[in-house]
């Protein structure tokens, strides 16, 4: 069984949907120039992204006094690439994938580290063999520091890796034992890393490195498996379960479908998954190319920095300066989402858990500053389409007599633009 494809050429509502849930938000004209044409080629196109980044990025997290004032910078700059950047979707999935294989500034505070990291997730962004991903991914010093992979040696297995790799990273809770987890934590062993540790090393380049001499190189018995088994073989084994499947597509149509998935639909995309070996970039474009992906509309409630970017992309991205982009940034952690920062391992539970009265008032107050404020920047009022996906809403005709920015500011924080 395979996801269903949608059979119309796409609408201007449709092309609107597709970029609101992909791009985070675009222009009327940007929506225009996929109309007619068919769903499955503007999937495949949207995927087609290179490794381009936006110019003139003006944060350089290398400049940073401090590790904190590093951290500070390498948020403003990915904030700057979500706001202005060529590839959206990649960033999109980039953010995705950061609530997946999760690392945190609390731990991981050295600049070639994050900057690796980030790099490979955006390198990664639609990856043909999800194993060789997820082995790259449990190879960046990043992850290594962060679940202390680089304290497990022969002899005193260290299992947080071991554990996550199997509960969050892969099949999920309820496909392994703790002998799983214990044994992969052997397995593991030896992966570490040297340089860039400690606060005046933050700039400093780490090297990954297999010490061979800190691996356990005994027999293992894993998930059903026995062999003499190193720590690539682990995340391998773990990577290609069938849990796997299931498990990471519900998180990709939590991304892009709905807070709460269709299970038949999750099972379909695992199936995709399974018969093509783990190509994530062949499940997105089925996906987003999908009946489901294009019926299910207002099912996603905007994070708070899909929130931001989709407000700055529908504006037309007008110019801010690098003040107010960093500004930005941190009112996203305000809101609950610090990026390169979730909440715990396990990653931003999402949906619901954005809304409260606090990040309500943060999110009018962000609309407010884009649009009324005296600060604001100068954009073009943009139409209903580009807002809120639709030429014939209620809101709409309710707004008519307002100016525009004042029925741009009571669209942006209208729960039509809030759910995607």
């Amino acid at each position: 069984m395979t996801l269903a494809p949608y059979p119309n050429k796409l609408s201007a509502e449709d092309a609107a949907h597709f970029l609101r849930r992909t791009a985070f938000g675009a222009s009327e004209a940007q929506i225009r120039a996929l109309v007619g044409q068919d769903a499955r080629s503007v999937a495949r196109d949207a995927l087609n992204f290179g490794p381009q980044l936006a110019p003139n990025n003006p944060f350089d997290p290398t400049t940073g006094a401090t590790p904190s004032a590093m951290i500070q910078l390498t948020r403003g700059a990915w904030m700057y690439e979500l706001l202005y950047g060529p590839a959206p979707l990649r960033e999109k999935l980039a953010l995705t994938w950061s609530n997946h294989f999760v690392i945190g500034t609390d731990k991981v505070r050295n600049e070639p580290s994050l900057r690796g990291y980030l790099g490979l997730l955006r390198a990664q962004a639609a990856p043909r063999k999800f194993a060789d991903f997820a082995v790259q991914v449990a190879q960046t010093p990043a992850m290594l520091r962060y679940l202390d992979n680089d304290q497990n040696r022969k002899g005193s297995p260290n299992e947080n890796f071991s554990r996550e790799l199997l509960e969050l990273f892969t099949t999920g809770i309820g496909h392994y034992s703790e002998a799983d987890v214990h044994e992969g934590a052997r397995a593991l062993s030896g992966w570490t890393f040297t340089g860039g540790r400690g606060n005046k090393q933050y700039l400093e380049e780490p090297k990954f490195v297999f010490n061979a001499k800190g691996h356990d190189t005994g027999q293992k018995t894993y998930l059903g498996k026995a062999g003499n088994f190193g720590p690539e073989d682990i995340v391998r084994l773990a990577a290609t379960q069938n849990a796997t499947a299931t498990f990471v597509c519900r998180k990709l149509h939590r991304a892009f479908v709905a807070d709460t998935p269709n299970p038949a639909a999750v099972e379909a995309s695992a199936e995709t998954w399974r018969r093509t070996g783990g190509d994530v970039r062949a499940v997105l474009e089925e996906l987003l190319s999908s009946t489901a992906f294009y019926t299910s509309r207002q099912a996603i409630i905007r994070g708070p920095v899909e929130y931001i970017v989709g407000a700055v992309r529908t504006l037309g991205q007008p110019p801010l300066d690098a003040k107010a982009v960093l500004n930005l940034a941190g009112i996203a952690g305000k809101m609950g989402q610090t990026l390169l920062q979730p909440d715990t391992v396990k990653g931003w539970d999402g949906g619901r858990e954005w809304i409260n009265d606090t990040t309500l008032l943060l999110r009018m107050q962000v609309a407010a500053a884009l649009t009324l404020g005296k600060n604001a920047p100068t954009f073009t009022p943009p139409t209903s389409l580009a807002l809120i996906g639709s030429e014939r809403s209620l809101l709409r005709a309710a707004l008519s007599g307002l100016n525009a920015k004042q029925s741009t500011y009571l669209t942006l924080i209208s729960p039509e633009f809030q759910l995607v």
